[in-house]
């Protein structure tokens, strides 16, 4: 009795591991690069040879439920591309950055095209981070009438 406990138990644990290795979708790839992008983002503001290189990358705080990170993506290629100094365009940590979000470009615009949901259109939130909640008209006469 004992050792078909200990089959069964094998038997999940093998179970558990599989379903573990599943493939990542591309939600769960393009949320896996954002946070990515913004670790080195935040590595190159802080690194001493980085930090000069630094001032010339736009602001960008990554959210892949915006529907506006496509031409943030976009635009912030073109620039981490013309840095205007070899020194920057060279450096290790901005080119892994540079070819993570143009990974992170190409899964949202051609892999997981139809896939990602965008539940706001807020740019700005892009460039600030503050992510403002916006309410639609039916919500927002409800607030009203209850104050």
């Amino acid at each position: 009795m004992s050792a078909q406990r200990l089959v069964s138990f094998f038997f999940l644990l093998g179970l558990i591991w599989f379903t573990s290795c599943a493939p990542p979708t591309c939600y769960s790839r393009a949320l896996q690069l954002s946070k990515e992008i913004m670790s080195n983002l935040d590595k190159i503001h802080q690194y001493s040879r980085t930090k000069t290189c630094a001032g010339f990358l736009p602001k960008m705080f990554l959210d892949v439920h915006n529907s506006c990170i496509r031409s943030k993506l976009r635009d912030f290629l073109y620039v981490a591309e013309n840095l205007p100094t070899e020194y920057c365009r060279e450096r290790p940590r901005i080119r892994l950055l540079k070819r993570r979000v143009q990974t992170l470009y190409s899964i949202i615009t051609r892999a997981c095209y139809r896939d990602l949901v965008f539940f706001t259109d807020d740019c700005e939130a892009l460039e600030t981070g503050n992510i403002s909640p916006r309410y639609s008209e039916d919500r927002l006469e409800h607030l009203i009438e209850d104050a």
